[in-house]
């Protein structure tokens, strides 16, 4: 998600407004964004439209084929596992064709104010996502818990502390922070992501704004939409159909 060489510099300034080093790690959702209690209390209709995909082997992309920045973190640690994403909102762009799959979950989320991102995310079997750290800090992450092992449950650790996810539940954290999953489970993990925007005085919120609209939007949305996009129209493309060969 490295969209622009500034980058540095605009965290640098946003560091100074929202606590530094000193940042809290998890954030109740109260504090940031109440609306997504909605998306929390929707859970029974989120995981039934996740299920849908799952039952119509709905083929998904890794996630670093949709953002080859995220490369290092998909496809290097474990490399025969995989982390597939479907995408449903980016930066104002709505992949059409994913959200056709998933109407009442898209329903809920377009009553969340400062949206800048939401998917479902994936992680096979023994998929672990190694420590690293998000790279901007004007936004906040939201994961809605849908199918969460039972034995050896993996687990989120943001800045040394450590979650365990339960289906239906709801955590929010500073991904900017370095984090990581440990995963040693033998079944999926599956969680849908919400990226807000993080509330901050008048100033470093406009520049916040800024930032996500004109910059990561033309430079980091659009590409990743397009190539959501592409990956449902190959996924739903009709199989041409071979000529009968005689011998």
């Amino acid at each position: 998600m490295d969209y622009h060489p500034f980058k540095s510099m605009v965290n640098r300034f946003l560091a100074g407004h929202v606590g530094g080093v000193r940042r809290p790690v998890f954030f109740g959702i109260d504090e940031v964004c109440p609306a997504l209690h909605g998306i929390t209390r929707a859970y029974p209709e989120i995981r039934a439209e996740f299920e849908q995909l799952l039952e119509r082997r709905m083929p998904m992309p890794m996630y670093h084929e949709l953002d080859a920045g995220e490369g290092s973190i998909s496809a290097v640690v474990d490399p025969g596992r995989k982390w597939t994403v479907f995408m449903l909102y980016i930066l104002g762009y709505k992949p059409k064709m994913n959200r056709t799959l998933c109407p009442e979950t898209c329903r809920v989320l377009d009553r969340i104010p400062d949206l800048v991102q939401a998917f479902f995310s994936i992680l096979e079997p023994e998929k672990s996502v190694p420590r690293h750290e998000g790279p901007y800090l004007g936004y906040l992450r939201y994961h809605l818990a849908l199918r969460v092992p039972r034995e050896n449950p993996p687990r989120l650790i943001v800045n040394s502390r450590e979650y365990v996810w339960k289906e239906g539940e709801a955590v929010m954290f500073d991904d900017s922070w370095a984090h990581e999953v440990n995963n040693h489970s033998s079944e999926m993990r599956a969680v849908l992501i919400v990226d807000v925007l993080r509330p901050m005085p008048f100033v470093p919120s406009l520049i916040n704004k800024f930032v996500t609209r004109f910059i990561m939007r033309p430079f980091y949305g659009r590409a990743v939409a397009r190539k959501a996009e592409q990956a449902a129209d190959a996924a739903n493309r009709p199989m041409p159909e071979r000529p009968f060969q005689f011998h």
